[in-house]
This record gives C-alpha cells, structure tokens and sequence, in this order.
C-alpha cells in the first residue's frame, strides 16, 4: 500500500482518537450537566447516558487502534498472518459493544418515561430515531467486518498454500 496512504490514516486516527479524548473528558460532561441545569428532571438520567456514551466513544477508540495495529502489518506485508484476525476480532468486538449499548439506550428511551421541557416530546423521539439509527448502522458495520474477516481468512489459506507450492 502507498506509504503516503498509511501516513495520512494514521494522522486521521491520532486525530480521531485525540478528539475522542476531548469528548470524552470535555464534551460528554458538560452537555450532561447543561441539560441537567437547563431542564433539573433529567438529573437521574445525565450520568448513565453520559456513561454510555463515553463508552461508546472508548469503543470507537478500541477499533481505531486496532486499525493503526492492521496498518503496521499492511506496511510490513504481514497482514495475510494468523495475527492479523486478532485485530478484526478486536474491531467486531468493539463494534458489537458498541452496537449493544445504542440498543439498550434504545429499549431504555422506548420504554422509560422520560418528561421533556415540551410538551410534545420530540427530544425524545428524536433521541430514539438517533439510537435506533445507531444500531442499525452498528449492526451492519459488524456484518460487513464479519463477511471481511472471512474473505481475509480465504486470502490468508490462499497466501499460504502458495507459500507451500514455491
């Protein structure tokens, strides 16, 4: 792969990961203790769903490091080894986890009552789309690593016969 390619991903992931530090320790915070102070009935709900989601986060940042760790083997040509499904077990975890908390936030915000500052509840319902959303798009992410850590297990039995040939 190009040298320049690899370079510039992991310039992204150190970025990612850094603003995933600043989210998790600033951001998520914050926003909880603004909404609690904005709207005081969401107090019992600001430290879970702050937990969540800096979990959530933390699971974002256990699939980027495992990324930068499957860049250092496609820079060494290493990435057809038995180490390598190490890596992506890491990431489908991750992703699984991750998938798992936006459902339970979504069976929580489909099942809770939750009072909202309106009286129409749109923050909720809109919380629950963007939950549900979450899980659909973590559910396919972790078939889509799925069906690719299968064709990487092909390609790996593929490399090694050959290897046994020559």
């Amino acid at each position: 792969m190009n040298r320049f390619f690899i370079v510039a991903l992991r310039a992204g992931i150190i970025a990612a990961i850094t603003l995933g530090l600043f989210g998790q320790f600033v951001v998520i915070p914050t926003t909880a203790a603004d909404e609690v102070d904005r709207f005081p009935p969401y107090a019992p709900f600001a430290a879970p769903y702050a937990t969540v989601a800096i979990i959530g986060v933390a699971c974002v940042q256990v699939t980027l490091v495992a990324v930068w760790m499957l860049l250092t083997m496609v820079r060494r040509d290493a990435i057809f080894t038995p180490r390598a499904f190490r890596w992506v077990d890491t990431v489908i975890g991750s992703s699984a986890v991750a998938t798992l908390l936006a459902l339970g936030v979504t069976g929580h915000l489909t099942l809770a009552e939750i009072p909202t500052p309106d009286d129409d509840n749109m923050a909720v319902l809109g919380a629950l789309f963007a939950a549900m959303a979450s899980v659909g798009v973590g559910t396919a992410f972790v078939m889509l690593i799925v069906i690719m850590r299968g064709l990487l297990r092909k390609a790996t039995d593929l490399e090694t016969e050959i290897a046994e040939v020559v």
